[in-house]
């Protein structure tokens, strides 16, 4: 890797500036950049800091969300019956699906909480039809919020997530800070429904003490 001997000269450069810098003083077979110009925190460093925030406000409420669909998925699953006679068997099949519910996804663990929930045999008159749709609808921002490439800023700096999904189907619409604490508002309300699911039931939730069971798990 060539080194620069007018290196002072591209100091504080834009990225912009420093790649017509380097077009322009080194040989075409040795065009590459050096790490060292790079801008601090590049290449996030175009953004304002409250995007990045409500971002990973954003990213951080679906890992919330992941570990209470593990805990419901264990709460319905650990709910069923069966004969005495089937005790070990079924004992030999929840435990790597209670392993998996530590580890997925959040597609997995909709698909396993969905599964857990119709194989049970009195689910009330709780709507979790229109739950599923709503988890479903949420893991599709989470991918895109995940994986995406963030693109530069515009004027008012929403940026687009360059995203690809499984179907070949690309995302290139702007998320701005609004829409990133909208997401994270809905996936936080939709975590609380899933506890609710459960507690709808008339069963505790795991990790919430019996005294604050019918208090709000979240803590100002």
């Amino acid at each position: 890797m060539p080194t620069f001997e007018t290196r002072n000269e591209s100091d504080n450069k834009t990225v912009g500036e420093f790649t017509e810098y380097v077009m322009k003083n080194t040989p075409e077979k040795f065009r590459v950049f050096d790490c060292e110009f790079l801008p601090e925190r590049f290449p996030t460093h175009r953004h304002q800091r409250e995007f990045w925030e409500s971002l990973s406000r954003a990213v951080a409420t679906f890992g919330f969300l992941e570990e209470i669909l593990g805990k419901a998925i264990y709460s319905f699953m650990g709910a069923q019956t069966c004969n005495e006679s089937e005790i070990d068997d079924a004992l030999e099949k929840w435990k790597p699906k209670l392993e998996g519910a530590l580890s997925d996804p959040l597609g997995k663990l909709i698909t396993d909480y969905e599964k857990a929930v119709k194989e049970h045999k009195d689910t009330n008159d709780y709507d979790f039809g229109t739950l599923i749709d709503e988890l479903e609808k949420a893991a599709e921002w989470r991918n895109i919020l995940c994986h995406g490439s963030w693109q530069l800023p515009d004027v008012e700096g929403a940026s687009v997530p360059r995203f690809v999904n499984k179907h070949l189907e690309v995302f290139d619409d702007t998320v701005s800070t609004e829409t990133l604490d909208s997401i994270q508002r809905s996936v936080a309300i939709l975590s609380c429904k899933v506890i609710n699911s459960v507690m709808a039931m008339g069963w505790p939730f795991p990790g919430i003490p019996e005294t604050d069971q019918n208090q709000s798990p979240i803590q100002d």
